[in-house]
């Protein structure tokens, strides 16, 4: 399909051939007849992406400020191979577009494949021929609302929440102060309310275009006189600003219009330096509108489809949409006078020259058209082919393109004679292409089978979300194939069972899972200065993981099963490896939420099966710019300290020895150890009974919280 993409880090907007997405659970596949174009939001992302490395920074001052923290903290060169990476990732611009569906994912209930919907979001409605979107970001289209029409949906919503911020009574007198696109929408919202509307705008064309709604315009010149004529000198009871300028004559103007004890929402990219004498005089509230409403931000609401009580919040995003689409259909909202342009997807770009003044055209409401689909793409259906080994290459396939894959263990990979790149897949299509095309790999897809089932494929790396881990592993071996998972391995028990009565009796493929850390140099060199100690070890861990919001993905537990789950595995994982068998038992204590944390401030103590014990103190109140990880090792005799794996110390005897590097988590050597594994048929890099038995640890870790930090068998 084609797709519009920017790449932030060339300047370049283009349209590519990326794979179709595939829809997950709770997600639609949309084929897309319309997409708005922003020119506020998608035109600040195209200019920013025009400048030089030295006009970005001074641009965006507070991401220059955040990569001077990170390298603080991590150090210059893994901070900048991070930056670096962040701005070689291309951007999928659009968030507003109507279509039909094509295809739905699992509990997709209320949605039929060929229903005509109105689709929103930032990452999902975006300009490609075809979208998954969420189910709360999906709005059913009335039989007299066109495509064209629909595409506006989002927008509307952006103007109808802050219509609603402002909570206008009928009969009030209305201020709008910008007719651009937002304005335009918002001054039909007023009236169709009841209220007494009037446009204020510097364009007399779009004050002619207001007249033809039906509306009363002026020009800015004109705005404070006419305002007392409107008003009877009364002052508008709500002024609402849709401008889009640096600019602070429409906070000072709105401050001049409105009557006393008046509301002020600004909807708009406008200056906020707010006047203080006529604010303060006036007793003025100023509110400032944050996208569509209630759920915008809020991943449960927008991801996972929980809705809000309509007895507690009344009007939802999802609710302002159908609103939106509503008053379409009842003609009291007119978009179709409101378009300029119309370019087909195949044009995109010009779309761009428009908007960024680069064609010297007027312009207001601007629209991508997709054409009929010719005929249906077809994937390969190919059956499965058994694996032997040992095996004279790696031939790898990998499930899952994002962030984590691109900046860490695909530039590992590539750098590894032993792997030959085969293909890639993720469900949206679009982060395959870019990383199938920057690493090599032979093809890009957005069908996971497609992946598993290829003959030419051996391994399958799996790098997507935690939540689909197991089941992967689970097709993957069932395929025949070796498998590198990345953590954690399973997230709940049922999982986890599948998973150990497969490997079990599975002697032909082989599993590893992401524990890179026990891979590290300075992890390696201690484990092999411990070798000879025979006494039980003290180990303590201290892990100053930084705050994650409590609606974050990985804190869900059905989706990345918690912080102890889907991060803390890797201590417990490496604290196995230095004793040499994993746990047996565990109490965990955590800090009260205080609805701001999900059981990520809290100490795990394991017992091993040789009396060791390891403790976890895993920590997301503390200060992010302080190091990470630190772990202390007591054992017969010797004091070892490992520091974030920078500095590995070990005393004894009097004697001290400190080894310094840079920072080496083990990924490299993780890899390397996984493809020596299958080319030569040895055993695992890491052993099955620690896999499973960390797992099982993480799993009894939560098990002892929920219970007061009752003792808990990790067996």
């Amino acid at each position: 399909m084609k797709q519009l993409l920017q790449h932030i880090k060339n300047g370049k907007t283009i349209v590519e051939d990326v794979p179709i997405p595939t829809p997950r659970e709770g997600m639609a596949l949309v084929k897309v007849a319309a997409s708005l174009v922003s020119a506020g939001t998608e035109r600040m992302v195209v200019e920013f992406a025009e400048k030089s490395l030295v006009g970005k920074a001074r641009s965006r001052p507070d991401l220059v400020k955040q990569v001077l923290d990170k390298a603080k903290h991590e150090g210059l060169m893994p901070t900048m191979q991070t930056a670096f990476n962040r701005l070689d990732q291309p951007m999928a611009l659009g968030y507003s577009s109507a279509g039909t569906i094509a295809a739905l994912g699992k509990n997709m209930q209320g949605f039929k494949v060929g229903q005509r919907v109105a689709c929103a979001g930032g990452g999902y409605a975006v300009h490609a021929e075809y979208n998954v979107v969420p189910r709360n970001l999906l709005t059913p289209l009335p039989i007299n609302v066109d495509f064209e029409s629909a595409a506006f949906t989002t927008l509307g919503a952006i103007a109808l929440h802050g219509f609603r911020l402002a909570e206008p009574q009928l009969g009030e007198n209305v201020a709008v102060i910008g007719l651009g696109l937002l304005g335009l929408l918002t001054i039909q919202l007023a009236s169709a309310a009841g209220c007494s509307v009037l446009g204020i705008d510097l364009d007399p064309k779009r004050i002619k275009l207001a007249s033809s709604l039906g509306l009363e315009a002026v020009s800015r010149k004109n705005a404070e006189s006419a305002s007392q004529v409107f008003t009877a000198k009364r002052g508008f009871d709500t002024v609402i600003i849709c401008a889009d300028t640096s600019s602070n004559d429409p906070i000072e103007l709105a401050g001049v219009i409105a009557r006393d004890r008046a509301r002020v929402v600004a909807t708009g990219a406008v200056g906020l330096n707010i006047p203080r004498k006529i604010y303060y005089e006036k007793e003025l509230s100023f509110i400032n509108s944050r996208s569509y409403g209630p759920g915008r931000y809020d991943s449960t609401y927008e991801e996972n489809g929980v809705d809000y009580p309509i007895g507690y919040i009344r009007w939802t995003e999802g609710r302002n949409f159908q609103s939106v689409v509503d008053l379409m259909a009842a003609g009291k909202l007119k978009v179709q006078p409101l378009i300029s342009h119309r370019f087909p997807i195949e044009d995109a770009a010009a779309a761009y020259e428009v908007i960024t003044g680069k064609k010297k055209e007027a312009f207001l409401g601007v629209l991508l058209t997709y054409s009929e689909e010719k005929k249906k793409e077809e994937r390969k259906i190919i059956i499965p082919s058994s694996v032997l080994r040992p095996q004279s290459s790696v031939k790898l396939g990998v499930l899952g393109a994002g962030l984590y894959a691109n900046a860490t263990l695909l530039p590992v990979i590539k750098n590894n004679k032993d792997f030959e790149l085969i293909g890639i897949a993720s469900s949206g299509g679009l982060h395959a292409q870019h990383s199938g095309k920057k690493f090599g790999f032979k093809y890009a897809t957005s069908s996971e089978d497609e992946i598993i089932n290829d003959p030419d494929i051996n391994t399958v790396a799996i790098l997507t979300r935690h939540d689909s881990h197991a089941d992967l592993v689970v097709k993957v071996l069932k395929a025949g194939k070796h498998v590198f998972v990345e953590k954690p391995l399973a997230i709940n028990v049922k999982q986890l069972e599948q998973i150990d009565k497969l490997l079990i009796t599975n002697l032909q493929s082989l599993i590893t899972v992401g524990f890179n850390r026990r891979f590290s140099p300075p992890a390696q060199s201690l484990k092999s200065q411990i070798s000879n100690l025979h006494e039980p070890k003290y180990i303590h861990y201290r892990v100053n993981a930084g705050y994650l919001p409590f609606n974050h993905w990985t804190q869900d537990p059905h989706l990345g099963g918690g912080r102890i789950i889907g991060e803390a595995c890797h201590f417990i994982d490496l604290i196995t490896f230095l004793v040499g068998a994993p746990p047996v038992s565990v109490t965990a204590h955590a800090l009260p939420d205080g609805g701001k944390y999900r059981e990520d401030n809290l100490s795990m103590t394991f017992t091993f099966p040789d009396g060791s014990i390891g403790v976890v103190d895993y920590l997301a109140n503390g200060d992010k710019s302080h190091p990470k990880e630190r772990l202390e090792l007591f054992c017969e005799g010797m004091i070892a300290v490992l520091d974030d794996y920078i500095s590995l110390t070990t005393v004894k005897d009097g004697k001290k020895k400190e080894e310094r590097m840079a920072q080496d988590k083990g990924w490299k050597n993780e890899m390397t150890a996984f493809a020596k594994a299958i080319r030569e048929g040895i055993e695992p890099p890491i052993p099955y009974e620690h896999l499973i038995g960390v797992t099982k640890s993480t799993f009894a870790a939560v098990e002892s919280i929920r219970k007061g930090g009752e003792p808990h068998s990790c067996v």
